[in-house]
């Protein structure tokens, strides 16, 4: 389905073209008319699927088509919460991009940074505001930013959220919003936790669901090395090295276990950062353009990271560590074969975690082949 039959804004149409996008993801097309009608959504659908542009450009429409009559600075119309700084600033970038032809102006927050230009920028007026839940509730007790007037609530990557216990922000920011307005649910997995956390927010919603719950995305070759703990690091550096220069997105349980493994990586003459919630923003933001961009080669990274990294191309995945929760697993190999490329998910497991790789495999359903 082509995005004209959406009967979106032409300005929004040229901005898609822009993008080089023409053909409309499962999600955008079963999303974007249920946006459009008003109505509360909540949809579960794998991540690199285009989640984002499927609330992000009917939002987008409908604040072209219904901008109010000027009452002083520009109150807030839309409030998109996600679970992390990189997945903030992913949804924000997206908001500009296919924005970029209409006068709609976006405001991104988040902690670890000053908030001096967050608050500058929610004194001048804004439209739309994308947050992780923690430094809008800062704002919000300091009586920095009005959500009076929000319209439309979005609760982006709304399990991982869960997981990372901002359960009782989110309820205290949605207490501070407009009891009529529109709600809209976006998700990777649907856990007993995130429909309970539905039930309690949204209003007779259209569910979608393009995915099978919790199943890997099918373009990813899934290969797992049965090996020692104390093997591993030399394991990794061979894989790495023997794949040619490609692209390693490499994933530990601890911030200092990145931090070790980046250092030895580097010390076997590869190309190495680490990226983990313990990093300055500056120093994450880097780190990550430095992967983009092809500077360096690997980057190692905690769970923090496995929801808000967009790298088109990336080829390669691999659990250094297996996670404690099978669903991060999926997360994790999310990263990769997007965008209808395929991609390659490499899990390295020790003797002590073989019990979480037959958790892992009980949820999808069937073994992972073991590497020859």
């Amino acid at each position: 389905m082509s995005f004209e039959t959406f009967n979106l804004h032409p300005s929004l149409l040229r901005a898609v073209g822009d993008a080089g996008y023409t053909v409309a993801t499962p999600i955008q097309e079963r999303a974007i008319p249920v946006v459009l009608e008003g109505r509360d959504l909540q949809a579960a659908a794998q991540t690199g699927t285009g989640k984002t542009a499927a609330f992000a450009l009917p939002l987008l429409h409908r604040l072209h088509e219904t901008q109010p009559a000027p009452r002083g600075p520009r109150a807030p119309r839309v409030l998109v919460l996600v679970p992390t700084r990189e997945l903030a600033a992913q949804v924000a970038e997206a908001f500009r991009e296919y924005g970029r032809h209409v006068a709609q102006r976006t405001v991104l927050i988040f902690g670890g940074v000053s908030p001096k230009p967050q608050v500058q920028a929610l004194a001048q007026g804004v439209d739309i505001i994308i947050a992780t839940p923690g430094r809008l509730l800062d704002h919000l007790q300091m009586k920095l930013v009005d959500l009076s007037r929000i319209e439309v609530l979005v609760l982006d990557e709304a399990d991982r959220m869960l997981d990372m216990g901002f359960i009782r922000p989110i309820r205290r920011l949605i207490a501070s919003l407009p009891k009529q307005r529109q709600n809209l649910l976006f998700s990777a997995t649907f856990s007993n936790e995130i429909r309970e956390l539905a039930r309690g927010i949204l209003r007779d919603p259209q569910t979608i669901d393009v995915a099978p719950r919790n199943t890997p995305i099918e373009l990813v070759d899934h290969r797992v090395y049965h090996v020692d703990t104390a093997n591993k690091h030399p394991l990794l550096s061979r894989i790495i090295s023997d794949g040619r220069g490609r692209q390693s997105l490499v994933f530990t349980r601890t911030k200092h276990g990145a931090n070790r493994l980046a250092e030895r990586l580097e010390r076997d003459g590869l190309r190495c950062a680490a990226i983990h919630g313990n990093k300055s923003q500056g120093a994450r933001t880097r780190a990550l353009e430095d992967f983009k961009q092809g500077r360096i080669q690997v980057l190692v990274a905690t769970d923090i990271a496995a929801r808000g990294l967009d790298i088109t191309e990336l080829p390669h995945v691999v659990n250094f560590e297996l996670p404690h929760v099978p669903e991060d697993y999926v997360h994790r190999i999310g990263r990769t074969g997007r965008a209808g490329r395929t991609g390659e998910a490499v899990s390295l497991v020790s003797r002590d975690e073989r019990e979480r790789l037959r958790a892992i495999e009980k949820m999808l359903g069937r073994p992972i082949p073991v590497a020859a």
